[in-house]
């Protein structure tokens, strides 16, 4: 089979005026960028009564190798779109250091991409660049104010806004800028994390509207003055600044799928460590013009599922219809504890023999984010996402477990057949957002924050308890009494367990989740806890993606996965 990159560039893609049409937009509605992508007009969006059917995709825990969340999205709806229905994928962009790093390209796979795949996995319409610049301005702007007098009263020490970079840097975390002469600034320690976990980003996936964005901005809080208040964007006067670089960034971008379907493509806040879910402005642009929306959450349902429903899906007062659990065989081997899986390496010969108990071992993984689902009021499809080298008989022990559970199931094969192989999981997906959905959080705003984490610990993931550094037990205290303590909390935590390390597998129980700092997003509107060793910058592993790839001297983009 060619490569993913291979039959993306052969792909014959139709005029954005064609896809624009899918959704009901006129020429003037769509900003072209070359020729196969497009911005949106916010002026697209109106006041609807009906809405097309809400699903989000999700997942078990996945292993570095990923599980295809992405691919199942596109590929369903590809399916959608055979079975005759308006649809429309909305997906987060691509962040440049997942891309030259572990993870590669992620615009789907085989025939169930997102296209042009090189724009959307690089630079698309520059989103991410305009989040950098508007976040690293703030940072800029920080550092200008201690340098000409601190009429704020800003306590250096206190300062919690770093800088941003799309990519990932490892010897960026802790850094010491102002150093040099008197005219270089103050001198202070501070940091570096990735694009995709600056506040900025999940402001701009959240906001609704310019208005909404530029109040979000202004409420920023960057640091503390000399009687521990807060100190703001707004106070600064650099919310108004950021505002303007991020006019263009709040509009989604229109892609397609490789079957020609709609895609929005619109920020891109990681799963880990923010919301990790694109743009409600998407969203609501797709359910406003399509009989159906699939959107991915991020990594398993234990983080972006979670956050979908208790911070994107309360902002925006949506309600999803279904939830689609994609669970491979390979994830559920893993799963089992016997086997183990690295980025860049092929799997074990043992792993790819058949072997339905290694994958019945593997079970209570899947087990526990059917739980997260289930609590969450949301009727879920388990997706099986086949590869090649599976057997039908550790499909048929996942198939039996489902319906043990009383939940759909259906296999699904689009990366290898596109549209058409996605007509089972299509149905299953229809059939159940009839069933009734009843969104429920997992916790209250009125819980105090500790209450608001012990939740999430406890009935989310599993947890016993909670652990807190006296840093973290104190910031807790100090944002509570300043006025933020009706706030959403969320978990900054590995992705690769459902626990706060990442080589743990299955579904542990009684296990304490070790909370080492909190810190305050304000204009995003949650407070984070960052758990374990969770990092907000990621590095480099011995051999990225980045040596794969290179440009031909006919310009051709080869090895970007």
């Amino acid at each position: 089979m060619p490569s993913d990159l291979e039959i993306a560039q052969g792909a014959t893609l139709r005029p954005m005026t064609e896809v624009g049409a899918l959704l009901g937009l006129d020429a003037d509605e769509l900003e072209p960028f070359g020729r196969h992508a497009a911005k949106v007009e916010l002026s697209a969006l109106h006041e609807s009564t009906t809405r097309g059917r809400y699903v989000v995709v999700t997942a078990v825990t996945p292993t570095p190798l990923g599980e295809g969340k992405t691919t199942t999205t596109v590929g369903l709806t590809e399916g959608c779109g055979l079975a005759g229905l308006r649809a429309t994928a909305v997906l987060r962009q691509p962040s440049l250091g997942p891309v030259f790093g572990i993870k590669g390209g992620a615009a789907g796979a085989g025939l169930a991409q997102v296209v042009p795949m090189e724009a959307m996995n690089l630079h698309l319409t520059g989103d991410f660049h305009a989040v950098t610049a508007a976040h690293n301005l703030l940072a800029a702007m920080v550092d200008n104010h201690l340098q000409h007098g601190n009429a704020l009263g800003i306590e250096p020490h206190s300062i919690t806004w770093g800088r941003v970079l799309d990519m990932n840097d490892r010897a960026l975390r802790n850094i010491v800028v102002g150093l040099g002469g008197r005219l270089d600034g103050v001198p202070r320690q501070s940091r570096f994390d990735i694009t995709a976990a600056s506040e900025v980003m999940t402001i701009l996936s959240l906001s609704a509207s310019i208005g909404d964005l530029r109040a979000r901005l202004g409420r920023i809080v960057v640091g503390f003055d000399r009687d521990g208040q807060p100190v703001t964007a707004e106070d600064l006067h650099a919310a108004g600044a950021m505002a303007v670089l991020l006019k263009d960034a709040l509009r989604p971008n229109l892609l397609q799928t490789l079957e020609g379907q709609p895609a929005l493509i619109h920020c891109g806040p990681f799963g880990n460590i923010a919301t990790g879910n694109s743009s409600i402005l998407a969203d609501r642009l797709g359910l406003q013009r399509s009989d159906i929306v699939i959107t991915e959450a991020g990594f398993g349902a234990d983080l972006g599922f979670e956050r979908f429903v208790n911070v994107k899906c309360r902002t925006s007062g949506l309600t999803p219809d279904a939830a689609v659990v994609v669970v491979t065989v390979r994830a559920l081997k893993v799963h089992s504890g016997r086997f183990t899986v690295s980025a860049g390496k092929p799997l074990s010969p043992e792993m790819l023999e058949e072997s339905p108990g290694d994958v019945a071992a593997g079970l209570a993984n899947l087990a526990h984010h059917l739980d997260i689902v289930a609590a969450a009021g949301v009727p879920a499809v388990v997706a099986i996402n086949a590869f090649p080298d599976d057997h039908p008989s550790e499909h048929a022990v996942i198939e039996r477990f489902a319906h043990q559970r009383g939940v759909r199931v259906a296999i699904t094969r689009h990366v290898a057949e596109g549209g058409v192989g996605a007509q089972d999981l299509v149905r299953e997906v229809l059939a159940a957002t009839q069933e009734g959905s009843h969104l429920r959080y997992t916790y209250d705003l009125e819980d105090a924050l500790e209450v608001k984490l012990r939740k999430l610990a406890t009935l989310v993931y599993g947890a016993a308890d909670v652990e807190l550094t006296p840093a973290a037990a104190a910031d807790l205290k100090r944002f509570t009494a300043l006025g933020y303590g009706s706030l959403p909390v969320l978990v900054a935590k590995t992705h690769l367990s459902t626990t706060a390390t990442p080589s743990d597998r299955g579904a542990p129980t009684g296990w304490t989740l070790p909370i080492r700092e909190v810190r305050l997003a304000a204009g995003a509107g949650y407070v984070y806890a960052l758990a374990g060793q969770m990092q907000t910058m990621p590095g480099l592993g011995a051999h990225p993606a980045a040596e794969r790839m290179d440009l031909t001297p006919q310009g051709r983009i080869v090895g970007l996965f």
